[in-house]
């Protein structure tokens, strides 16, 4: 997540957006870490010049909904939830916004994390043509289908192996800003478990405890687990970070 600062030198509420800012990061239990833009200096970005200060964005969006303008007012006026006007946005509108934005950012990643065990659950039903006995049954019912029947196991053990190499980098991804590498270590134990137990023992029992197993792993992998403070970035060290 992406949080901006944005302000004026002679603003005289500098201090209290930034003590506002960290009340709502550290309410939210998000890193205090952010970028600041002073409006007249060079390295300001375009976009940050068209608006009042102090603004806090939040992914490029802000705070509050105000839209850039062309000349903004170098002073603005925000006004809380009770009607009261104030020099800084509110504390309770900008941790409506951070968590918004965490729990959307969360879900997102939590989404892609778990979907990339998917094709490593497909390609685990997938029958073996090891028994000749069993070509003609699958042959008739492919005709019927209108597909020409394909032998496809020689190429059913590599395509395993790389979507189980798909999900154990997923959940290696890093693990260190979620559940650490514990979840990774079950997901190489599932993964052997249902590749042994698939190809070798040609055992359902373990093909479906390692795929169980695998599933757990994931879900582990991905669960909230709460955000560890950071350092403060100053406006010094901003300019340099971007």
């Amino acid at each position: 997540m992406k949080v901006e600062l944005i302000y004026e030198k002679t603003c005289p509420n500098i201090t209290a957006a930034r003590e506002q800012l960290i009340k709502a990061l550290n309410k939210t239990n998000m890193p205090l870490h952010w970028c600041e833009w002073e409006v007249s200096n060079e390295d300001t970005p375009e976009y940050a010049r068209h608006y009042g200060s102090p603004s806090i964005l939040i992914n490029g969006i802000d705070s509050v909904g105000e839209q850039a303008a062309e000349n903004p007012d170098c002073c603005r006026i925000y006004t809380d939830e009770n009607g009261q006007a104030s020099g800084v946005p509110s504390l309770n509108d900008l941790v409506n916004v951070f968590s918004g934005e965490l729990h959307q950012n969360q879900e997102v990643q939590r989404w892609k994390l778990n979907t990339s065990i998917l094709p490593v659950i497909g390609v685990a039903f997938v029958p073996k043509l090891f028994c000749p006995a069993c070509w003609p049954a699958y042959a008739g019912l492919l005709s019927t289908l209108g597909i020409g029947f394909i032998d496809y196991t020689p190429y059913l053990f590599p395509l395993t192996l790389v979507f189980v190499v798909l999900a154990l980098a997923a959940l290696l991804y890093k693990a260190k800003d979620r559940r650490g590498y514990l979840p990774f270590y079950l997901g190489m134990i599932s993964s052997i478990i249902l590749v042994v137990g698939k190809f070798y023992f040609e055992s359902d029992l373990s093909m479906y405890i390692g795929l169980g197993l695998l599933i757990s792993a994931s879900i582990w992998n991905t669960w909230p687990v709460k955000s560890h403070q950071g350092d403060i970035i100053c406006s010094a060290c901003a300019a340099t970070e971007n």
